[in-house]
């Protein structure tokens, strides 16, 4: 008999996605959330039907009657964040954990569990519930900090995860926060170069506008065809200039090197000038319009998140809808072993 999957805060289905790449007999019994774009996108891209529902209202009788065996879930990572106040369970966004926390004792049914949250998740009192919870339903229990870079993916996104199981015991040790996989290789295995993932006649509406370029340009995190990394993509990229994700160019690093520096020595020889001529100006954005800066596609963002290529938004989602969701969304790779490991007999 397969796993029986419940998928809660379910998103674009990331999760669901994740247990097929761990490609392990089983199916998902039932996906819950609130965000009804999310879920439309779900519904759209795995051609199953989502429940929209808050799941501070989902009982243990409701749990037992899906028989589910597997937990999966992703829950609000805002109570947690740096940008964010840092209310953790005084948050209203905590109360769906808060609950399940009361929950999870009470669902014998329950066999394994997989939690991903942001870093920071792991010095809250959310946390400490969590594994309270855990410990009361006679779960054994690990902590992880890791990164897709570290699964061969051009993408930094440190996330906090843990995985429980109540079988056995696992084979590597606890009490500590793994920040690597359990025995993996001691050489590390070579990064892929962000080219592999680039989308081929990109359209000219992803390139940067000339207001972002002449005013936000020196603090853009831009990346090169041969460069083997990307930052975090967030829910604000596009909307936001700094700390929500990287940007690309097709020039290699010295040939836009080469053009910034002309671009510093004009910024230099008007720097004691009030008011730039309006030909300088644009003499100044005619230059950084030649780096052909660009956002990455939604595509080549869902490529950075291990997203497979059948996935897709339906047709209505907006640019702006597909990046927040993207940012709110997991790495499926990263995910996907963990759900591997957590069902490992051997480690």
């Amino acid at each position: 008999m397969g796993f029986r999957v419940l998928e809660l805060f379910s998103g674009i289905g990331g999760m669901h996605y994740a247990f097929k790449y761990a490609q392990l007999d089983g199916n998902i019994v039932a996906a819950m959330d609130v965000n009804t774009v999310a879920n439309a996108v779900y519904n759209f891209a795995l051609n199953c039907h989502v429940k929209t529902r808050n799941i501070q209202s989902l009982s243990e009788k409701e749990v037992s009657k899906l028989g589910a065996t597997m937990l999966l879930m992703s829950p609000p990572c805002q109570p947690h964040t740096r940008q964010g106040l840092q209310r953790d369970t005084e948050d209203k966004r905590s109360d769906a954990l808060t609950h399940l926390c009361t929950l999870i004792p009470q669902c014998e049914t329950l066999q394994y569990i997989l939690m991903e949250n942001v870093k920071g998740f792991e010095c809250s009192q959310a946390r400490n519930q969590f594994v309270e919870a855990l410990e009361k339903a006679g779960f054994y229990w690990r902590e992880f900090i890791l990164t897709p870079t570290q699964f061969n993916v051009p993408n930094t996104r440190y996330r906090y995860y843990c995985i429980a199981r109540k079988t056995k015991d696992f084979a590597f040790a606890g009490g500590k926060i793994w920040e690597e996989m359990p025995e993996s290789p001691s050489t590390e295995q070579s990064v892929s170069q962000i080219s592999a993932i680039l989308e081929d006649n990109v359209s000219c509406e992803y390139l940067v506008p000339d207001d972002v370029l002449t005013k936000r340009v020196l603090v853009m995190d831009i990346i090169h065809p041969t460069q083997n990394r990307s930052m975090c993509f967030t829910k604000g990229y596009t909307h936001y200039t700094e700390g929500t994700g990287s940007a690309f160019t097709p020039l290699s690093k010295e040939e836009s090197h080469r053009i910034f520096e002309l671009v510093k020595e004009i910024d230099n020889n008007n720097q004691d000038t009030s008011s730039s001529s309006e030909d300088v100006r644009q003499r100044r954005l005619d230059l950084l319009r030649q780096i052909k800066l660009r956002y990455f596609t939604p595509r080549e963002v869902a490529r950075l998140m291990s997203f497979p290529e059948e996935f897709a938004f339906p047709p209505e989602t907006t640019n702006r809808q597909k990046y927040r969701l993207l940012g709110n969304s997991i790495n499926v790779k990263v995910v996907g072993e963990l759900i591997k490991l957590l069902i490992a007999t051997k480690q």
